[in-house]
Protein backbone atom coordinates (compact mmCIF):
# COMPACT_ATOMS: atom_id res chain seq x y z
CA UNK A 1 0.00 0.00 0.00
CA UNK A 2 1.22 3.71 -0.87
CA UNK A 3 2.55 5.45 2.49
CA UNK A 4 -0.50 7.05 3.95
CA UNK A 5 0.78 9.78 5.16
CA UNK A 6 2.46 11.43 1.70
CA UNK A 7 -0.70 11.46 0.35
CA UNK A 8 -2.19 14.81 -0.07
CA UNK A 9 -5.52 15.81 1.55
CA UNK A 10 -6.92 15.85 -2.37
CA UNK A 11 -5.42 12.10 -3.01
CA UNK A 12 -6.63 10.76 0.06
CA UNK A 13 -10.34 12.46 -0.53
CA UNK A 14 -10.50 10.54 -3.91
CA UNK A 15 -8.58 7.30 -2.62
CA UNK A 16 -11.00 7.33 0.36
CA UNK A 17 -13.98 8.46 -1.44
CA UNK A 18 -13.08 4.85 -3.83
CA UNK A 19 -12.73 3.03 -0.72
CA UNK A 20 -9.72 2.28 -1.31
CA UNK A 21 -8.36 2.01 2.24
CA UNK A 22 -10.25 3.41 5.47
CA UNK A 23 -10.47 7.24 7.39
CA UNK A 24 -9.21 4.70 10.36
CA UNK A 25 -6.10 3.57 8.52
CA UNK A 26 -5.64 6.67 7.26
CA UNK A 27 -5.47 8.12 10.93
CA UNK A 28 -3.57 5.19 12.20
CA UNK A 29 -1.05 5.37 9.97
CA UNK A 30 -0.45 9.37 10.93
CA UNK A 31 -0.72 8.68 14.70
CA UNK A 32 2.23 5.61 14.42
CA UNK A 33 3.98 8.80 12.53
CA UNK A 34 2.95 11.38 15.19
CA UNK A 35 4.76 8.67 17.69
CA UNK A 36 8.18 8.39 15.56
CA UNK A 37 8.39 11.99 15.49
CA UNK A 38 8.11 13.21 19.21
CA UNK A 39 11.09 14.67 19.34
CA UNK A 40 9.96 17.41 16.91
CA UNK A 41 8.08 18.54 19.57
CA UNK A 42 5.32 19.66 16.74
CA UNK A 43 2.43 18.29 19.33
CA UNK A 44 1.58 20.26 22.82
CA UNK A 45 -1.34 17.47 23.25
CA UNK A 46 -1.86 14.14 21.08
CA UNK A 47 -5.60 13.11 21.14
CA UNK A 48 -5.55 9.25 19.85
CA UNK A 49 -8.61 8.45 21.19
CA UNK A 50 -10.68 11.40 20.17
CA UNK A 51 -9.13 10.62 16.22
CA UNK A 52 -9.97 7.18 16.46
CA UNK A 53 -13.36 7.86 17.28
CA UNK A 54 -13.83 10.44 14.50
CA UNK A 55 -12.29 8.18 11.94
CA UNK A 56 -14.57 5.57 12.53
CA UNK A 57 -17.51 8.30 12.49
CA UNK A 58 -16.27 9.33 9.32
CA UNK A 59 -15.84 5.48 7.60
CA UNK A 60 -19.73 5.28 8.53
CA UNK A 61 -20.46 8.46 6.73
CA UNK A 62 -18.39 7.59 3.66
CA UNK A 63 -20.37 4.46 3.59
CA UNK A 64 -23.80 5.98 3.90
CA UNK A 65 -22.74 8.07 0.92
CA UNK A 66 -23.17 11.66 3.33
CA UNK A 67 -19.10 12.54 3.01
CA UNK A 68 -17.98 15.93 4.18
CA UNK A 69 -15.59 17.75 2.09
CA UNK A 70 -13.05 16.86 4.61
CA UNK A 71 -14.20 13.68 5.61
CA UNK A 72 -11.67 11.29 7.47
CA UNK A 73 -8.89 13.14 6.76
CA UNK A 74 -6.42 13.88 9.57
CA UNK A 75 -6.07 17.05 10.61
CA UNK A 76 -3.51 19.44 13.29
CA UNK A 77 -4.89 22.13 15.17
CA UNK A 78 -2.73 24.86 16.66
CA UNK A 79 -2.91 25.30 20.42
CA UNK A 80 -4.55 28.47 19.52
CA UNK A 81 -7.61 27.49 18.98
CA UNK A 82 -9.99 26.42 22.02
CA UNK A 83 -11.21 22.82 21.30
CA UNK A 84 -13.58 21.78 23.78
CA UNK A 85 -12.66 19.35 26.58
CA UNK A 86 -9.31 19.26 25.29
CA UNK A 87 -6.67 21.34 26.94
CA UNK A 88 -5.61 24.77 25.12
CA UNK A 89 -2.90 26.77 26.33
CA UNK A 90 -1.56 29.03 23.86
CA UNK A 91 1.26 27.18 24.28
CA UNK A 92 1.91 29.59 28.04
CA UNK A 93 2.01 28.37 31.60
CA UNK A 94 -0.57 30.52 32.46
CA UNK A 95 -3.32 28.83 30.54
CA UNK A 96 -1.79 25.10 31.21
CA UNK A 97 -4.59 22.43 32.19
CA UNK A 98 -7.39 24.68 31.04
CA UNK A 99 -9.84 22.68 29.21
CA UNK A 100 -12.41 25.29 26.90
CA UNK A 101 -16.12 24.34 27.43
CA UNK A 102 -16.72 25.68 23.82
CA UNK A 103 -15.03 24.61 20.27
CA UNK A 104 -13.81 27.55 18.03
CA UNK A 105 -15.99 28.31 15.31
CA UNK A 106 -12.91 27.24 12.74
CA UNK A 107 -11.76 24.00 14.42
CA UNK A 108 -16.07 23.24 14.43
CA UNK A 109 -16.00 24.04 10.48
CA UNK A 110 -13.63 21.50 10.13
CA UNK A 111 -14.96 19.25 12.18
CA UNK A 112 -18.20 19.40 10.72
CA UNK A 113 -17.01 18.77 7.43
CA UNK A 114 -15.60 15.41 8.65
CA UNK A 115 -11.56 15.96 9.60
CA UNK A 116 -10.17 14.07 12.04
CA UNK A 117 -8.15 15.79 15.14
CA UNK A 118 -4.74 14.64 15.89
CA UNK A 119 -4.12 16.89 18.74
CA UNK A 120 -3.20 20.15 19.74
CA UNK A 121 0.01 21.77 17.61
CA UNK A 122 3.10 23.48 19.62
CA UNK A 123 3.61 27.39 18.70
CA UNK A 124 5.62 30.56 19.90
CA UNK A 125 3.94 31.39 23.30
CA UNK A 126 0.68 33.37 22.90
CA UNK A 127 2.06 33.48 18.77
CA UNK A 128 4.10 35.60 19.91
CA UNK A 129 7.34 35.01 17.62
CA UNK A 130 9.15 33.65 14.46
CA UNK A 131 10.83 30.67 15.50
CA UNK A 132 9.14 28.51 18.21
CA UNK A 133 11.19 28.78 20.26
CA UNK A 134 9.17 31.15 23.34
CA UNK A 135 6.69 28.12 23.93
CA UNK A 136 6.36 27.06 27.53
CA UNK A 137 5.95 23.52 26.16
CA UNK A 138 9.75 23.61 24.62
CA UNK A 139 11.11 24.71 21.34
CA UNK A 140 9.84 22.59 18.24
CA UNK A 141 12.22 21.92 15.59
CA UNK A 142 12.11 21.41 11.78
CA UNK A 143 12.34 18.31 9.82
CA UNK A 144 14.57 19.51 7.59
CA UNK A 145 18.38 20.21 7.76
CA UNK A 146 21.13 21.89 6.11
CA UNK A 147 23.37 19.57 4.03
CA UNK A 148 25.91 18.13 5.56
CA UNK A 149 25.29 19.38 8.82
CA UNK A 150 22.99 17.52 12.36
CA UNK A 151 22.22 20.81 13.34
CA UNK A 152 18.79 21.19 14.53
CA UNK A 153 17.04 24.19 12.86
CA UNK A 154 13.91 26.34 13.78
CA UNK A 155 10.69 25.97 11.80
CA UNK A 156 9.25 29.19 12.03
CA UNK A 157 6.68 30.80 14.13
CA UNK A 158 4.73 31.18 15.48
CA UNK A 159 2.68 28.22 13.91
CA UNK A 160 6.30 26.14 13.83
CA UNK A 161 4.23 23.04 15.30
CA UNK A 162 1.43 23.36 12.24
CA UNK A 163 4.56 23.63 10.03
CA UNK A 164 6.75 20.88 11.19
CA UNK A 165 3.86 19.02 11.58
CA UNK A 166 2.64 18.88 7.63
CA UNK A 167 6.04 19.06 6.36
CA UNK A 168 7.02 16.01 8.61
CA UNK A 169 3.76 14.06 7.05
CA UNK A 170 3.04 14.00 10.83
CA UNK A 171 -0.53 15.64 9.14
CA UNK A 172 -2.23 16.07 5.94
CA UNK A 173 -2.76 19.37 6.62
CA UNK A 174 -2.93 22.12 9.82
CA UNK A 175 -4.67 25.07 11.33
CA UNK A 176 -2.25 28.33 11.26
CA UNK A 177 -2.55 31.84 12.99
CA UNK A 178 -1.52 35.12 11.05
CA UNK A 179 -0.75 37.92 12.73
CA UNK A 180 2.20 38.98 11.44
CA UNK A 181 3.73 36.54 8.89
CA UNK A 182 3.26 33.65 11.33
CA UNK A 183 1.70 31.06 8.42
CA UNK A 184 3.62 32.34 5.82
CA UNK A 185 6.94 32.43 7.38
CA UNK A 186 7.05 29.02 8.82
CA UNK A 187 5.16 27.91 5.67
CA UNK A 188 8.69 28.96 3.59
CA UNK A 189 10.72 27.64 6.30
CA UNK A 190 9.37 24.14 6.13
CA UNK A 191 8.81 24.03 2.50
CA UNK A 192 4.75 24.02 2.63
CA UNK A 193 1.98 26.48 1.78
CA UNK A 194 0.82 28.64 4.22
CA UNK A 195 -2.29 31.00 3.35
CA UNK A 196 -3.70 33.92 5.02
CA UNK A 197 -7.00 34.67 4.17
CA UNK A 198 -8.50 38.60 3.83
CA UNK A 199 -8.91 39.69 7.37
CA UNK A 200 -12.39 38.81 8.42
CA UNK A 201 -12.63 35.97 6.29
CA UNK A 202 -12.37 33.77 9.22
CA UNK A 203 -14.00 33.73 12.11
CA UNK A 204 -11.65 34.67 15.24
CA UNK A 205 -14.21 33.38 17.51
CA UNK A 206 -12.45 31.10 19.95
CA UNK A 207 -9.31 31.47 19.21
CA UNK A 208 -7.16 33.25 21.57
CA UNK A 209 -6.73 36.88 21.11
CA UNK A 210 -3.12 37.89 20.54
CA UNK A 211 -4.02 41.48 18.26
CA UNK A 212 -7.39 41.16 17.44
CA UNK A 213 -7.21 44.09 14.31
CA UNK A 214 -4.72 41.69 12.65
CA UNK A 215 -5.01 37.96 13.71
CA UNK A 216 -6.38 35.56 10.91
CA UNK A 217 -6.88 32.02 10.83
CA UNK A 218 -5.39 30.02 7.56
CA UNK A 219 -4.68 26.96 6.09
CA UNK A 220 -0.95 24.85 5.97
CA UNK A 221 -0.63 22.32 3.79
CA UNK A 222 1.46 20.67 1.59
CA UNK A 223 0.48 21.66 -1.70
CA UNK A 224 -1.50 24.70 -2.93
CA UNK A 225 -4.97 22.82 -4.17
CA UNK A 226 -5.12 21.00 -0.75
CA UNK A 227 -4.72 24.92 0.97
CA UNK A 228 -7.77 25.69 -1.17
CA UNK A 229 -9.57 22.69 -0.09
CA UNK A 230 -9.15 23.39 3.67
CA UNK A 231 -9.45 27.02 3.28
CA UNK A 232 -13.49 26.84 1.56
CA UNK A 233 -14.25 24.98 4.91
CA UNK A 234 -12.75 27.34 7.18
CA UNK A 235 -14.28 30.60 5.98
CA UNK A 236 -17.73 32.04 6.28
CA UNK A 237 -19.85 34.76 8.31
CA UNK A 238 -20.21 34.16 12.04
CA UNK A 239 -22.37 35.96 13.93
CA UNK A 240 -20.75 35.72 17.02
CA UNK A 241 -17.26 37.44 15.38
CA UNK A 242 -17.76 41.16 14.78
CA UNK A 243 -15.48 41.17 12.34
CA UNK A 244 -16.21 37.98 10.33
CA UNK A 245 -17.43 39.36 6.57
CA UNK A 246 -20.90 37.95 5.53
CA UNK A 247 -20.02 37.28 2.49
CA UNK A 248 -19.90 33.98 0.44
CA UNK A 249 -17.16 31.67 0.39
CA UNK A 250 -15.79 31.52 -3.24
CA UNK A 251 -14.83 28.04 -4.13
CA UNK A 252 -11.30 28.36 -4.30
CA UNK A 253 -9.97 24.65 -5.64
CA UNK A 254 -12.35 25.45 -9.05
CA UNK A 255 -9.86 28.59 -9.90
CA UNK A 256 -6.75 26.59 -9.63
CA UNK A 257 -6.24 25.88 -13.06
CA UNK A 258 -7.16 28.70 -15.04
CA UNK A 259 -3.43 30.14 -15.26
CA UNK A 260 -2.40 33.61 -15.26
CA UNK A 261 -2.42 34.38 -18.26
CA UNK A 262 -3.00 38.32 -18.95
CA UNK A 263 -2.90 38.97 -15.41
CA UNK A 264 -0.91 41.74 -14.43
CA UNK A 265 2.11 40.92 -11.49
CA UNK A 266 3.31 43.87 -9.49
CA UNK A 267 7.33 43.85 -8.83
CA UNK A 268 7.55 46.33 -5.54
CA UNK A 269 11.24 47.96 -5.55
CA UNK A 270 10.93 48.53 -1.38
CA UNK A 271 11.26 44.62 -0.82
CA UNK A 272 14.99 44.35 -3.28
CA UNK A 273 16.58 46.18 0.00
CA UNK A 274 20.03 46.67 -0.26
CA UNK A 275 21.99 43.35 1.50
CA UNK A 276 18.78 41.03 0.09
CA UNK A 277 20.31 37.47 0.19
CA UNK A 278 21.39 36.53 -2.99
CA UNK A 279 19.88 33.31 -3.09
CA UNK A 280 16.31 34.52 -2.10
CA UNK A 281 16.80 37.87 -5.27
CA UNK A 282 17.22 34.93 -7.59
CA UNK A 283 14.46 33.17 -6.67
CA UNK A 284 12.55 35.98 -6.75
CA UNK A 285 13.95 36.56 -9.88
CA UNK A 286 13.20 33.00 -10.95
CA UNK A 287 9.50 33.19 -9.67
CA UNK A 288 8.82 36.74 -12.00
CA UNK A 289 9.89 34.49 -14.98
CA UNK A 290 8.01 31.30 -14.89
CA UNK A 291 4.57 33.94 -14.39
CA UNK A 292 5.83 35.58 -17.83
CA UNK A 293 6.53 32.37 -19.01
CA UNK A 294 2.71 31.45 -18.36
CA UNK A 295 1.37 34.51 -19.61
CA UNK A 296 1.46 37.02 -17.27
CA UNK A 297 3.14 40.81 -17.10
CA UNK A 298 4.71 42.22 -14.56
CA UNK A 299 5.01 45.89 -13.87
CA UNK A 300 6.87 47.47 -11.63
CA UNK A 301 5.33 49.17 -8.71
CA UNK A 302 6.27 51.06 -5.66
CA UNK A 303 4.99 50.65 -2.07
CA UNK A 304 6.84 53.68 -0.57
CA UNK A 305 5.54 53.20 2.92
CA UNK A 306 6.71 49.17 3.27
CA UNK A 307 10.03 51.03 5.44
CA UNK A 308 7.49 51.86 7.90
CA UNK A 309 5.62 48.98 8.11
CA UNK A 310 7.95 47.11 10.84
CA UNK A 311 8.24 49.95 13.44
CA UNK A 312 4.20 50.37 12.78
CA UNK A 313 3.35 46.49 13.52
CA UNK A 314 5.83 46.41 16.40
CA UNK A 315 3.40 49.58 18.17
CA UNK A 316 0.26 48.26 17.29
CA UNK A 317 0.50 44.73 17.58
CA UNK A 318 2.11 45.02 21.75
CA UNK A 319 -0.42 47.57 22.24
CA UNK A 320 -3.70 45.40 21.00
CA UNK A 321 -1.73 41.92 23.20
CA UNK A 322 -1.28 44.33 26.58
CA UNK A 323 -4.98 45.02 26.34
CA UNK A 324 -5.90 41.16 25.35
CA UNK A 325 -3.83 39.71 27.92
CA UNK A 326 -5.10 41.68 30.74
CA UNK A 327 -8.08 38.86 31.45
CA UNK A 328 -4.92 36.49 32.44
CA UNK A 329 -5.26 37.92 36.45
CA UNK A 330 -5.49 34.13 38.02
CA UNK A 331 -9.33 35.20 39.19
CA UNK A 332 -11.20 33.71 36.42
CA UNK A 333 -9.25 30.45 35.11
CA UNK A 334 -5.73 29.82 33.91
CA UNK A 335 -3.17 29.90 36.62
CA UNK A 336 -2.90 31.50 40.41
CA UNK A 337 -0.31 32.41 41.73
CA UNK A 338 -1.48 33.48 45.90
CA UNK A 339 -0.88 37.17 46.98
CA UNK A 340 -1.28 39.32 50.50
CA UNK A 341 -3.44 41.90 48.41
CA UNK A 342 -4.97 41.59 44.84
CA UNK A 343 -2.49 43.53 42.98
CA UNK A 344 -0.17 41.25 44.43
CA UNK A 345 -1.56 38.50 42.91
CA UNK A 346 -2.07 39.93 39.78
CA UNK A 347 2.14 40.54 39.56
CA UNK A 348 2.37 37.06 41.08
CA UNK A 349 0.50 35.07 38.30
CA UNK A 350 1.62 36.90 35.40
CA UNK A 351 5.36 36.84 36.33
CA UNK A 352 4.71 32.98 37.15
CA UNK A 353 2.46 32.48 33.50
CA UNK A 354 4.04 34.55 31.40
CA UNK A 355 7.35 34.00 29.22
CA UNK A 356 9.99 36.58 28.75
CA UNK A 357 8.73 37.55 24.86
CA UNK A 358 5.25 37.65 26.16
CA UNK A 359 6.59 40.18 29.08
CA UNK A 360 8.30 41.94 26.50
CA UNK A 361 5.39 42.95 24.38
CA UNK A 362 2.75 43.60 27.23
CA UNK A 363 5.96 46.20 28.77
CA UNK A 364 6.27 47.70 24.67
CA UNK A 365 2.55 48.11 24.39
CA UNK A 366 1.31 48.99 27.53
CA UNK A 367 4.13 51.64 26.99
CA UNK A 368 2.97 53.12 24.11
CA UNK A 369 -0.45 53.05 25.36
CA UNK A 370 0.37 55.54 28.44
CA UNK A 371 -0.71 58.87 29.26
CA UNK A 372 1.86 61.20 27.31
CA UNK A 373 3.06 58.24 24.54
CA UNK A 374 -0.36 57.25 23.05
CA UNK A 375 -0.31 60.41 20.28
CA UNK A 376 3.86 60.38 19.94
CA UNK A 377 3.47 56.05 19.25
CA UNK A 378 0.10 54.62 18.96
CA UNK A 379 -1.37 57.27 17.25
CA UNK A 380 1.21 57.95 14.72
CA UNK A 381 1.41 53.78 14.20
CA UNK A 382 -1.98 54.02 13.06
CA UNK A 383 -1.75 56.70 10.76
CA UNK A 384 1.07 54.98 9.14
CA UNK A 385 -1.09 51.84 8.81
CA UNK A 386 -3.20 53.64 6.97
CA UNK A 387 -0.74 54.89 4.52
CA UNK A 388 0.55 50.99 4.71
CA UNK A 389 -3.08 49.94 3.41
CA UNK A 390 -3.09 52.91 0.77
CA UNK A 391 -0.09 52.06 -0.60
CA UNK A 392 -1.65 48.51 -2.04
CA UNK A 393 -4.76 49.84 -2.44
CA UNK A 394 -3.07 52.54 -5.35
CA UNK A 395 -1.22 49.28 -6.61
CA UNK A 396 -4.03 47.05 -7.36
CA UNK A 397 -5.38 49.73 -9.01
CA UNK A 398 -1.99 49.03 -11.56
CA UNK A 399 -1.64 45.31 -11.09
CA UNK A 400 -3.84 41.85 -9.94
CA UNK A 401 -1.23 39.92 -7.87
CA UNK A 402 1.75 41.02 -6.45
CA UNK A 403 5.03 38.77 -6.00
CA UNK A 404 7.54 39.16 -3.26
CA UNK A 405 10.01 36.79 -1.43
CA UNK A 406 8.55 35.25 1.81
CA UNK A 407 11.09 35.75 4.31
CA UNK A 408 14.25 37.61 4.08
CA UNK A 409 16.50 33.93 4.85
CA UNK A 410 15.90 30.36 4.94
CA UNK A 411 15.71 28.72 8.35
CA UNK A 412 18.49 29.51 10.78
CA UNK A 413 19.89 27.11 13.74
CA UNK A 414 17.84 26.59 17.09
CA UNK A 415 19.78 28.73 19.06
CA UNK A 416 20.67 32.02 16.64
CA UNK A 417 19.11 35.16 17.37
CA UNK A 418 17.52 33.81 20.19
CA UNK A 419 19.29 36.79 22.35
CA UNK A 420 18.67 39.53 19.98
CA UNK A 421 15.20 40.38 19.77
CA UNK A 422 15.08 43.26 16.77
CA UNK A 423 17.10 40.34 14.29
CA UNK A 424 14.03 37.81 15.29
CA UNK A 425 11.33 40.60 14.50
CA UNK A 426 13.71 41.17 11.67
CA UNK A 427 12.20 37.68 10.26
CA UNK A 428 8.81 39.41 9.50
CA UNK A 429 10.08 42.05 7.37
CA UNK A 430 8.00 40.76 3.87
CA UNK A 431 4.80 39.21 5.66
CA UNK A 432 3.68 42.44 7.93
CA UNK A 433 2.66 44.81 5.45
CA UNK A 434 0.14 42.34 4.05
CA UNK A 435 -0.85 41.95 7.74
CA UNK A 436 -1.26 45.54 8.66
CA UNK A 437 -3.45 46.05 5.30
CA UNK A 438 -5.70 43.23 5.93
CA UNK A 439 -4.71 41.81 2.67
CA UNK A 440 -5.06 38.27 1.56
CA UNK A 441 -1.03 36.63 1.06
CA UNK A 442 0.47 33.15 0.41
CA UNK A 443 3.45 31.46 0.42
CA UNK A 444 4.62 28.57 -1.75
CA UNK A 445 7.39 26.67 -1.49
CA UNK A 446 9.86 27.62 -5.26
CA UNK A 447 13.42 26.10 -4.50
CA UNK A 448 15.94 25.37 -2.18
CA UNK A 449 18.73 26.86 -0.86
CA UNK A 450 22.80 26.42 -1.38
CA UNK A 451 22.61 24.57 1.96
CA UNK A 452 19.43 22.41 0.52
CA UNK A 453 17.14 24.47 2.46
CA UNK A 454 13.62 25.50 1.77
CA UNK A 455 12.65 29.07 0.20
CA UNK A 456 9.45 30.72 -0.12
CA UNK A 457 7.57 33.10 -2.89
CA UNK A 458 5.17 35.07 -1.44
CA UNK A 459 2.00 36.35 -3.44
CA UNK A 460 -0.45 38.99 -2.64
CA UNK A 461 -3.96 40.40 -3.89
CA UNK A 462 -6.55 43.05 -2.84
CA UNK A 463 -8.98 42.16 -0.14
CA UNK A 464 -11.55 39.36 -0.79
CA UNK A 465 -9.72 38.18 -3.92
CA UNK A 466 -7.68 34.94 -2.88
CA UNK A 467 -9.47 33.53 -5.89
CA UNK A 468 -6.70 35.22 -7.91
CA UNK A 469 -4.18 34.30 -5.03
CA UNK A 470 -4.49 30.74 -5.70
CA UNK A 471 -4.38 30.97 -9.39
CA UNK A 472 -0.82 32.52 -9.26
CA UNK A 473 -0.14 30.44 -6.56
CA UNK A 474 -0.53 27.26 -8.53
CA UNK A 475 1.53 28.47 -11.47
CA UNK A 476 4.35 29.05 -8.95
CA UNK A 477 4.17 25.53 -7.44
CA UNK A 478 3.51 23.96 -10.84
CA UNK A 479 6.40 25.87 -12.60
CA UNK A 480 8.56 24.98 -9.26
CA UNK A 481 8.33 21.50 -9.12
CA UNK A 482 9.73 21.66 -5.04
CA UNK A 483 11.29 18.45 -4.02
CA UNK A 484 8.87 15.95 -2.00
CA UNK A 485 9.26 16.36 1.35
CA UNK A 486 10.24 12.76 1.98
CA UNK A 487 12.62 12.75 -0.69
CA UNK A 488 14.43 16.31 -0.09
CA UNK A 489 15.29 15.40 4.06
Amino acid sequence: MTDLTSLTIAAARDQLAKKEFTALELTEAHLAAMDKAKDLNAFIVTTPEIARERAKAADARLQSGKAGALEGIPLGIKDLFCTEGVQTTAASHILEGFKPPYESTVSQKLRDAGSVMLGKLNLDEFAMGSSNMTSYFGKVKSPWKAKGRSDDLVPGGSSGGSAASVSACLAMGATGTDTGGSIRQPAAFCGIVGVKPTYGRCSRWGIVAFASSLDQAGPMTRTVRDAAIMLKVMCGHDPKDSTSAPLSVPDFEAVLKQGVKGLRIGIPKEYRPDGLNAEVAALWDQGIQWLRDAGATTIDISLPHTKSALPTYYIVAPAEASSNLARYDGVRFGQRVEGKTLDEMYAKTRAAGFGTEVKRRILIGTYVLSAGYYDAYYLKAQKVRALIARDFNEAFEKCDAILTPTAPTAAFGLNDKQDDPVAMYLNDVFTVPASLAGIPGASVPAGLNKDGLPLGLQVLTKRWDEETMFRVCQVLEDAAQFPLLKGAR
